[in-house]
Order: C-alpha cells, then sequence, then structure tokens
C-alpha cells in the first residue's frame, strides 16, 4: 500500500510502497531489502585526530558524525563523499578508502544504505557552514555519547583501518538490533 512520509532531513514527501513495519531486527530479509536513500559518510584522518561534525540539519541535526550525505543522480559512492565533505566543511578530501557499507532500517519504513570512507589527505581549512560544524576530534577522545548508537560498533574498525559490513534497526534514535561483521 503506497505510503506519503515527510523525509527525516525535512525536504520534502517521500513516497514508498511499505510492505510492514518492522519492530525486531530478525523479522527484516537483509537479502531483498532495498534502501529509500543511498548515503555516503567520509572520516578524514590525519596523525591521530579524525576530523567529524557536528551536524546543524537533516537527519542526524545536532549530533555528532562524519560528514556525508545523500548520492546525487549519476554520482558514484566515492564522487558523492568527496562533494558532501567539501559542501559540508570546505575541505577537499582525496586518497579516499571505502572501508564499508551500512543498512539502516527504521521502523517507521525509511532506509538508508551508507558508504563508508576514509581520506588520508586533504586540502583547505575547515570551516563551519549552514549544514555543519567541523571538529578535529583526537582518535582516542571520540565522543560517542553523542554520536548515532551504531558509530561505536563500526567506527573503531574504519580507524584501525579494516573492512566491516553493517545492518541496524532504529526507532528513531534508538538502535533496536544490529549485525556488525569484520571483511
Amino acid at each position: 500500500m503506497p505510503v506519503c512520509r515527510k523525509h527525516p532531513d525535512g525536504t520534502g514527501i517521500r513516497f514508498r510502497y511499505v510492505t510492514g513495519t518492522w519492530k525486531n531486527f530478525d523479522d527484516i530479509d537483509w537479502q531483498s531489502w532495498r534502501a529509500t536513500d543511498r548515503a555516503t559518510l567520509l572520516f578524514v584522518v590525519e596523525d591521530d585526530r579524525v576530523l567529524l561534525i557536528r551536524k546543524l540539519r537533516g537527519l542526524g541535526a545536532g549530533k555528532i558524525n562524519g560528514p556525508g550525505g545523500r548520492l546525487e543522480p549519476g554520482e558514484t559512492p566515492a564522487e558523492a563523499a568527496v562533494r558532501e565533505v567539501r559542501e559540508e566543511t570546505h575541505v577537499v578530501a582525496s586518497g579516499l578508502t571505502e572501508h564499508g557499507e551500512l543498512r539502516f532500517q527504521f521502523v517507521d519504513g525509511y532506509s538508508i544504505h551508507v558508504w563508508v570512507f576514509r581520506a588520508e589527505a586533504y586540502r583547505g581549512e575547515p570551516t563551519r557552514t549552514e549544514e555543519a560544524i567541523p571538529l578535529w576530534t583526537p582518535v582516542d577522545a571520540i565522543p560517542y555519547e553523542e554520536m548515532w548508537a551504531d558509530d561505536r560498533l563500526w567506527l573503531p574498525l574504519l580507524l584501525a583501518g579494516k573492512r566491516f559490513d553493517g545492518r541496524f534497526l532504529f526507532d528513531g534514535d534508538e538502535m533496536l538490533g544490529y549485525a556488525v561483521s569484520e571483511e
């Protein structure tokens, strides 16, 4: 049945066919799962610090995360990641390595597939934008308590240079279930 919902980032209305809602992680058929949106996260790492942002709008507004956002038509995940970092921090990231994929299902029917990258080089000085406040953060002082609950499960893997795959079920900000594997 068609369902009309306001998109979580407030940008408009999205129409989606919903076959059911999920309250239990094990109820999701991840083999046939398809995301409403496709997005990226990109963590610029320099020595023992990582570039994070405090999101000012959109999905996760108020939380700390890596820069990122939705893919535009025709973009690869890597192209979108570089564009989003530039738009959110005025930094041009380079030397990208893809470290993982994350699949998020929300109980209200919204879903998002996220490609996660790490950059070893960049140009420019991080500056505040309408979308985000950049924060150079020591790797040993990452404020997980101000981030999405899943970040503490896979971000240490990225920082250790490992690949991973994750699937998550959320009800708003509350993580109801997950599976994370190191590849």
